[in-house]
């Protein structure tokens, strides 16, 4: 579980218990603040904010005010005589983070929503028949041509699984089963 917040002006990448340095904070040693500008949150469902998540906050820990490495500046006109020299330090917070909270109404949400559509697959598990190329995969797969003629009745043999499986899509597994049931159709066309 992770989250994007911006915290003074600058978005982080936070997860419980991390450690990191902010342009400098209000607040004194040990002080609590919280964030509510959450830009996008990771919870098991990615929930990305316009322009920001409603009802999340990340709550932190203020361990230390510190300045940072000092950076120099130097500038210079050759055959001029002109140099100057400046150093600077930026001012920092350290800050642990200690919860991501409101999460709780958002997976009581995502838990009915599985529950009510069941199994939902990704498009990398199901065969979109307009594809050239993944029919050609599949015949590939069962050392078949991939001609034309082997491509539509594959188009051909897909729309009878789905109708005998009752099923609107199908994944990688059923339709290599339903090739090697009916491979002879294929056999058939090459001859």
């Amino acid at each position: 579980m992770f989250a994007i917040v911006e915290i003074a002006g600058l978005q982080y990448k936070v997860e419980q218990d991390q450690k990191l340095f902010v342009n400098r904070l209000k607040g004194d040693k040990g002080g609590k603040v919280s964030f509510d500008k959450v830009l996008l949150t990771v919870n098991g469902a990615i929930t990305v904010g316009a322009p920001a998540v409603n009802g999340i906050t990340v709550e932190a820990e203020i361990l230390d005010h510190v300045k940072a490495d000092k950076v120099i500046v130097f500038k210079k006109k050759r055959r001029k005589g002109y140099k100057v020299k400046n150093g600077h330090r930026q001012s920092l917070t350290q800050i642990v983070i200690t919860g991501i909270t409101g999460f709780e109404g958002g997976a009581k949400k995502a838990a009915k929503k599985e529950t009510v559509k069941g199994e939902v697959l990704s498009d990398n598990a199901t065969v979109n028949f307009g594809e050239d190329h993944e029919l050609n995969y599949h015949l590939k797969k069962n050392n078949l041509s991939q001609s034309k003629e082997n491509r539509e009745t594959l188009i051909t043999l897909g729309k009878a699984v789905k109708v005998e499986l009752e099923k609107n899509v199908l994944t990688h597994e059923e339709v290599d089963a339903a090739i090697i049931k009916n491979i002879d159709q294929f056999k058939a066309l090459n001859k």
